[in-house]
């Protein structure tokens, strides 16, 4: 059977990747990576001292000259190599994923997908570092612009995608002639050890990719570092907003994405066939642990028999979604990361019900296909008439939640979204084209679907966000990580 197909068949011991060497940590402090899904013990994972991320900084400072001097089609090279080794080691990769987050197989795969389209994009590199220039400026001057990597960057990685998200910037990094350190979250780093084997396989010098493992101490170390240029960051709000502040006062670059409360926009013109799919996907899918997921579903117009029926069609679906574990290519909702995940929404369901919404579909205590323990499963869960001011309709439940609101009409449901401290991922499902570019116009968010409930950019396009969802100017992926990764010199030239 697939589902005992698991790569992973004895609880291994995480070492850091340090100048090309693979090195055990002297932490004392070491923590158990389970599998939510069987509560085994798959890894385990060393917080890693000072001077182990010191360690990690001084080898990819003293890699830098070298790897800046390396033509650029020849670190394409490198990355086209790494490509195939990721192509090769795809299933494997996935099923890894699963394991130690609980995404289903599916879902892994389009992580593992997403990712190698990152390196895909970044092979590009000689013809996306181009500069421009102009002659004659002036009477025999000439003036052009040279894009130079700085050196050293960081990427302190989230749990929800531990493959997919370190390679939103890495390859880019690498490509531009950058450095790379990257923390992965202690929760689920198996996959970036794996990637690491890969980068190493694949022909990268010593100290150009590092992996350091830990919690918030080396975050805090390579945030403070001064021979760090630059760092990247993918979680919550509250942590973000310090990490930017933080790379501020250190004078360091920042990519920072944080929270979100995406709406999903259902106009009565919605083909009611083709939308209710993409909603299950965007509400449910990653168990709704995405910063893309649909949280609170604007339901619009006042004709209360298709409120009704697109609510019942909602609820069906919903209601259908097969719960266990992800590595059996039957099911559709694995469970959370952690023990803590589940708590902390099974909370905002309770603070739900203590504010008045209805709980239309309880998801607490699912149908889990297959003999696993409970720990971290939950179902689908769908609140009803949850109105603004409501916890659940503010803050980011970062699960399988959704929140039933109503608006009178495009108006109202526009000003619903505005009024979100969060910009992230938000889209609206009708059949108007002047309906759409409405929404698109006014709505303030970073990313925005039309007809699309998981509003992801590819990777040749900018990963976008608003508010408190995004602290930068710059963001990840396409054209923004390459001029991100690297500082424009003009150079103005006459000679005589």
């Amino acid at each position: 059977m697939a589902i005992l197909e698991e790569p992973i068949k004895e609880a291994i011991t995480l070492k850091n990747y340090i100048n090309g060497e693979w090195v055990e940590s002297k932490s004392s402090e070491v923590w158990d990576v389970i599998n939510p899904a069987t509560q085994k013990v798959i890894a385990r994972v060393p917080m890693s001292t000072r001077d182990e991320v010191e360690a990690a900084v001084r080898a990819a400072k003293d890699a830098f000259p070298d790897w800046r001097r390396t033509p650029p089609l020849a670190r394409a090279r490198c990355l086209f190599r790494l490509k195939e080794l990721l192509e090769e080691n795809f299933e494997r990769l996935s099923r890894i994923q699963t394991m130690e987050h609980g995404k289903t197989i599916d879902e892994s795969r389009g992580e593992t997908r997403r990712g190698i389209e990152m390196v895909e994009v970044a092979t590009g590199i000689p013809s996306l570092m181009m500069g421009y220039n102009l002659e004659d400026i002036a009477t025999g001057i000439d003036e052009y612009v040279i894009y130079q990597p700085l050196g050293v960057f960081g990427h302190i990685a989230p749990f929800n995608f531990p493959f997919m998200v370190p390679l939103w910037y890495s390859p880019f990094a690498l490509a531009t002639g950058n450095t790379f350190i990257v923390k992965p979250s202690p929760r689920d780093p198996i996959s970036q050890v794996k990637l690491a084997e890969l980068v190493e396989e694949a022909g990268f010098p010593p100290g150009v990719y590092n992996v350091v493992h830990g919690g918030a101490e080396v975050a805090s170390v390579l945030l403070e570092h001064p021979d760090i240029k630059g760092m990247t960051f993918v979680g919550t709000s509250k942590i973000g907003r310090e990490i930017y502040k933080k790379c501020g006062e250190t004078g360091k670059r920042a990519i920072v994405q944080g929270a979100a409360k995406n709406f999903m926009v259902v106009m009565p013109d919605a083909n009611v066939e083709a939308t209710i799919p993409a909603l299950m996907t965007s509400f449910f899918g990653n168990t709704g642990q995405r910063c893309l997921s649909g949280a609170n579903l604007v339901i619009v117009g006042k004709d209360d028999s298709f409120y009704q029926s697109f609510l019942e069609a909602f609820l069906e679906a919903a209601a259908k979604i097969k719960v266990g574990y992800g590595l059996d290519e039957s099911i559709q909702m694995g469970p959370m990361q952690s023990a803590d995940g589940k708590q902390r929404v099974s909370g905002y369901i309770e603070r739900g019900l203590a504010e008045g919404a209805k709980l239309i579909l309880d998801g607490r205590k699912p149908n889990i296909i297959g003999d696993y323990p409970d720990t971290c499963f939950l179902g689908p869960s769908v609140f009803e008439g949850v109105t603004p001011e409501m916890t659940i309709a503010r803050e980011e439940i970062f699960g399988p939640v959704a929140s039933v609101m109503r608006a009178a009409d495009l108006d109202e449901a526009i000003d619903l979204v505005n009024s979100s401290q969060y910009g992230n991922g938000n889209a609206i499902f009708t059949s108007s084209g002047k309906n759409a570019r409405e929404f698109q116009y006014r709505v303030e968010s970073g990313n925005v679907g039309i007809n699309i409930g998981i509003v992801a950019p590819m990777a040749f396009f900018p990963f976008g966000g608003m508010k408190d969802s995004f602290f930068g100017v710059l963001h990840g992926q396409g054209r923004d990580a390459i001029r991100f990764f690297t500082e424009s010199k003009v150079v103005i030239q006459r000679w005589l």
